[in-house]
């Protein structure tokens, strides 16, 4: 026994095998940015999660697992994904860094031995690249090798999430050039799965997806009201390469949280067009 099989257990819980893809609900966004709306209160948190068992996988916090893990718990549950760490990048209230360098800060939130006792399938962490202060850069670098390491030695399934440190301040951070360096950057640490940002269109995301060779999960960004803007979103990025999507406001805000999962799924696992999907929201 070693721990690759622990690691291919655990992936399986986040990667359908059917398809080879995933759809996890990010639901940590509290903290980073404090309490999203859709996940304000304790009550709201216990209501979504409870309509979140269609998804492959639900991303929490350390601090929500005793709210939420009988969410978890049973045989016909998502997989469990712990953010990692905690960062100021981008962060739209009480701000710090007056000084407008906007590289921000990052801290670990758990150490891996705790997220391995804890039955977690995989983290998901931030690699920061292209700050100004190369010392920052050779940091996040090394921060990420060692938890690669971690996650082969305890046999954790490992996303990370690359960034460009300057996104507010770089007009190229989105470009398929920039993305794909930084993506495949991380794949070549180690990650299992690569989370990435929509660049703007399906020719640049395919620029990103077909230089890393791990599955690259789609971001969701801001949405939510709007499920067909979900459903296209979703079919734009599954036919320009990506191997599933780890959309949080698209899901926990929408209206039937239970329902756009299932269209999705149709679109992610089945290969459903919008028009198709769309009906399973009923």
């Amino acid at each position: 026994m070693d721990a690759r099989t622990g690691k291919r257990i655990r992936l399986g819980r986040l990667l359908r095998p059917e398809s080879g893809r995933a759809i996890v609900v990010a639901a940590s966004h509290g903290v980073q940015s404090g309490p999203p709306a859709g996940l304000r209160t304790a009550e709201e948190i216990r209501t979504v999660f409870a309509r979140l068992r269609r998804a492959d996988a639900v991303m929490v916090t350390p601090g929500m697992l005793p709210l939420v893990e009988d969410a978890f718990v049973g045989r016909d549950r998502p997989g469990l994904v712990l953010h990692l760490d905690w960062k100021s990048h981008g962060r739209k209230i009480y701000t710090p860094g007056a000084d407008g360098r906007g590289e921000g800060v990052l801290a670990q939130l758990s150490d891996l031995d705790a997220v391995a006792a804890a039955g977690i399938d995989a983290v998901m962490t931030y690699l920061y690249v292209g700050q100004r202060d190369t010392g920052l850069e050779r940091r996040e670098i090394e921060r990420n090798a060692r938890i690669a390491r971690d996650c082969e030695r305890l046999g954790l399934g490992l996303i990370i999430e690359p960034r460009s440190a300057l996104e507010g301040a770089d007009p190229d951070a989105l470009s398929p050039e920039v993305m794909s360096l930084y993506c495949r950057i991380a794949a070549d640490l180690g990650a299992d799965l690569v989370k990435a940002l929509w660049p703007g269109s399906a020719e640049a995301f395919a620029a990103v997806t077909e230089t890393c060779f791990v599955p690259v999960l789609l971001a969701g960004g801001p949405g939510g009201d709007d499920p067909d803007d979900t459903l296209a979103l979703a079919d734009t990025a599954m036919r320009a390469g990506a191997g599933g999507l780890m959309f949080g406001r698209r899901v926990f805000r929408a209206p039937a949280p239970e329902a756009i999962l299932a269209a999705l799924g149709g679109v992610v696992h089945d290969g459903l067009d919008v028009a198709d999907a769309r009906r399973l929201l009923a």
